[in-house]
């Protein structure tokens, strides 16, 4: 656990991408006390984070200019080093400045972006996270961090502002091993979720007892209780509001697609990791593209030619 201080020394913050998870980041920093100047493509998520007390900048380099510390919450490794080099950030960033991507990249992208940083004379981190927008909203994400220990110590207290967990994982590149590591193991553990829940259903289970039972017993795990993919059981999940995300599929697909990346380019057996990706390529590029994640139990029922009973979702709501 680290704690938050605004008298830290981090002094001003760019921050660029004020999108769904950006925005909300930026947000919590200036809550606990930082100056932040942020930018983003869409006017609309600028003028957002601008009401949040974000002052907003004209370009990425402006925000970055002044900037201490530059955070980038970006959608692939091909922008942030398209940013970082081709689109000037680094070299608009003045010497020594701190760079905090807490993208979910390649590990190769994110080892490639921290080389650039340094050459150009700066520090850098990378620095993913796991919460989902909820968890960006609350201040409760987890940052997974790899880079130098004096840049780790140095970013504490802004990751401290912005989420409720941070862990130094290793060198330059480990947090994104870190990240998709954790949502190969999330992947999977919700297509086993759903997969059981409809399995209960052709064998006349309530949702409620299946539930009640696996929640407290060996099969219990984040997807089981805090993102249950049926409607009743855990009143906050997505599934009782018909699938709206929560953290999107194709967000999932995305971070399955680079784990199946590092898993073929390490020659590791993971054939559930690798089957994970696969399902969740489709579900994303199909019915899914707008659904939690947790939406797929959708598709694994109407695969198995299968619908919840009546009496299975009496204590849970609407059917799934």
């Amino acid at each position: 656990m680290v704690s938050a201080s605004a008298d830290n020394g981090t002094g001003t913050v760019g921050f660029i991408g004020l999108g769904n998870m950006g925005g909300p980041m930026a947000a919590n920093l200036v809550k606990a006390g930082h100056r932040v100047t942020g930018f983003d493509l869409v006017p609309e998520a600028l003028a957002a984070a601008a009401e949040a007390g974000v002052e907003p900048a004209a370009s990425a380099t402006a925000a970055a200019a002044d900037a201490d510390v530059v955070i980038t919450m970006l959608p692939a490794g091909r922008h942030v080093l398209a940013l970082y080099e081709d689109g000037g950030l680094l070299a608009a960033a003045r010497p020594g400045t701190l760079f905090v991507d807490c993208s979910t990249i390649d590990v190769a992208d994110a080892r490639a972006a921290h080389e650039a940083a340094v050459r150009a004379g700066h520090q850098a981190l990378d620095a993913p996270v796991s919460g989902g927008v909820v968890g960006a909203g609350a201040g409760t994400l987890t940052f997974m961090a790899g880079g130098g220990a004096a840049e780790f110590a140095r970013a504490e207290p802004l990751l401290a502002a912005m989420g409720r967990k941070a862990v130094h994982c290793g060198a330059a590149g480990a947090g994104q091993a870190a990240k998709i590591c954790n949502n190969m193991i999330l992947g999977i553990s919700m297509i086993g979720v759903s997969e059981a829940f409809v399995l209960g259903e052709s064998l006349g289970l309530s949702h409620q007892a299946l539930y009640d039972v696996a929640s407290t017993a060996s099969g219990q795990c984040w997807a089981l209780s805090v993102n249950c993919p049926v409607p009743g059981p855990v009143p906050a999940s997505p599934a009782n509001r018909d699938y709206r995300p929560g953290f999107a599929a194709p967000l999932m697909a995305k971070d399955l697609g680079l784990a199946a990346d590092a898993v073929r380019a390490s020659g590791v057996q993971a054939e559930l990791g690798l089957r994970a990706a696969e399902l969740y390529a489709a579900f994303a590029g199909n019915e899914g593209a707008e659904q939690d994640f947790s939406g797929i139990i959708r598709t694994i029922r109407q695969q198995s030619g299968g619908a919840p009973t009546p009496q299975q979702t009496e204590q849970n709501g609407t059917p799934a």
